[in-house]
């Protein structure tokens, strides 16, 4: 792919700066791409390692999901796969840490953690000055539930270029990607619709392993992934 992964543009020095839109359409173009796997295939596909370094930009800057080394085909007959082969860590579903049988909807979760990455540009975990509550996606729900500006959360290089209800929407639905219940998580057909603007998303519940990193920011593991 002529414009690299995403996280060449993410996370490295890149002449490229990604601005909102381009963003925009790149977050939407993967859920498409995971929709396809888990509901248009034969079988239901979870890729089981989505990631910024797994996601290959074309010359039009539209994703294109990469390396399915780990990938597991789910008949529709069966609703989980046993896997003991690990994705990434930093963008594992709680369930899948536990090493219980996974579903699509740890591909969902693992969607959520990188769709922070797009907004904030860097990586979720980046430790500074030693605090806990650095961890980007405690931030983004903090200041949702709080209906504080989010903007000041964007990536620095976009100088707050960037559509508040766009950037609001995309927030929320990082939010309800992770949720520690899969069952609370929306299918990627959802998460589709609701990035196009056809379908509302309400602010869902804190999840429990960012609850911990509140109340013992010591201690708290930054995410069940790590």
């Amino acid at each position: 792919m002529p414009n690299g992964s995403l996280e060449s543009h993410l996370f490295q020095k890149n002449p490229k700066i990604l601005d909102w839109k381009t963003r925009c359409q790149i977050a939407l173009g993967i859920a498409r791409g995971l929709e396809y796997l888990h509901e248009k295939c034969r079988d239901c596909i979870i890729h089981c390692d989505i990631k910024p370094e797994n996601i290959l930009l074309d010359a039009g800057y539209n994703p294109k999901i990469s390396d399915s080394g780990l990938a597991k085909l789910l008949g529709r007959d069966f609703s989980r796969v046993l896997t003991t082969i690990k994705g990434t860590r930093g963008y594992l579903a709680p369930e899948w840490i536990s090493g219980i049988a996974i579903t699509a909807k740890a591909d969902v979760f693992s969607y959520g953690m990188m769709l922070f990455e797009i907004v904030s540009g860097r990586r979720n975990w980046e430790i500074k000055y030693d605090r806990m509550n650095d961890y980007f996606p405690a931030q983004v729900m903090k200041k949702l539930s709080r209906g504080e500006e989010l903007l000041t959360l964007l990536d620095e290089k976009l100088e707050q270029n960037a559509d508040i209800e766009e950037l609001t929407r995309v927030c929320k639905v990082a939010c309800c990607c992770i949720q520690d219940d899969e069952g609370d998580r929306p299918p990627m057909k959802s998460v589709v619709q609701i990035l196009e603007g056809a379908l509302d998303v309400i602010m869902p519940p804190i999840p429990s392993f960012i609850e911990n990193i509140a109340e013992n920011p010591e201690e708290g593991s930054p995410t069940p992934g790590f």
